[in-house]
């Protein structure tokens, strides 16, 4: 379970987050939406207890990361998987290495079961093992979204996903060999997924429920449904631009 009580961050004497509160029950998969400034990465920054608020309580998997120690951050890091905008893979390394980095680096296990690892994960993420030799570089930017997915999988087995934009600047094949592994995590693995995104079209299929940001606040906290009936003139004036372009979206009408 993840839950913002009355969070207030600020940056500079910048008030990014006015008073958030929310709460994500564990196994659900939550999209948060707003337009570019709005406060939605820094909400991901914060779960992970990279920076801290000014005021207020963060609960991940019931404990109050507000304040606690690097030590006990550091373990419940172990249980977040994160995935960034641009896959965050290092340039220098295969697919392999990237992949299996936390094993190298972090246990004692054979390079054989480590690779056999790997493998097997380049497989459940829609992949070929043939590319484990592979240069991120030589990747697709879809391709590299999946290495990543893979790779924070794989380093620590987590029972939270945090996804920065995992579909912005993809082609529509590669969108929806995203969107649809995300779904099976959460599906298969029963992984709590939160999606930070713009894109509309892309969130009503990763999601059944939403959360709008907007200047800092939130704006909307429910369902489809809701959303679609949302008369709150914040939520009205985000979706207004991207009505045409959903309106035949099955799970969502907006008429």
């Amino acid at each position: 379970m993840i839950a913002f009580k009355n969070v207030n961050y600020f940056i500079e004497g910048r008030q990014i987050l006015k008073d958030v509160t929310f709460e994500i029950p564990s196994g659900e998969s939550r999209v948060i939406m707003g337009h570019s400034g709005s406060g939605k990465s820094t909400i991901l920054r914060l779960i992970l207890g990279l920076i801290c608020p000014r005021s207020g309580e963060i609960y991940v998997q019931g404990k109050n990361i507000c304040g606690a120690r690097e030590r006990q951050l550091q373990e419940i890091r172990k249980g977040i998987g994160m995935v960034f905008q641009d896959g965050a893979l290092f340039d220098s390394l295969t697919v392999g290495e990237n992949v299996g980095y936390y094993l190298l680096e972090h246990t004692k296990m054979k390079f054989s079961d480590i690779e056999e690892k790997v493998r097997e994960m380049l497989g459940f993420v829609g992949l070929s093992d043939e590319i484990i030799d592979r240069l991120p570089d030589q990747l697709s930017g879809g391709m590299q979204r999946r290495v990543a997915i893979g790779r924070a999988l794989l380093s620590t087995d987590p029972k939270i996903m945090l996804y920065d934009e995992p579909t912005t600047g993809l082609d529509p094949q590669a969108t929806s060999n995203v969107i649809d592994l995300i779904n099976r995590l959460a599906q298969v693995k029963h992984v709590t997924s939160i999606v930070v995104t713009h894109q509309i079209a892309d969130a009503v299929e990763m999601a059944d429920k939403f959360i709008i940001i907007d200047d800092g606040q939130v704006a909307f906290d429910g369902t489809l449904k809701g959303l679609s009936e949302a008369t709150d003139r914040r939520v009205v004036d985000f979706l207004a631009p991207f009505r045409e372009s959903i309106a035949n979206i099955r799970k969502i009408d907006f008429i």
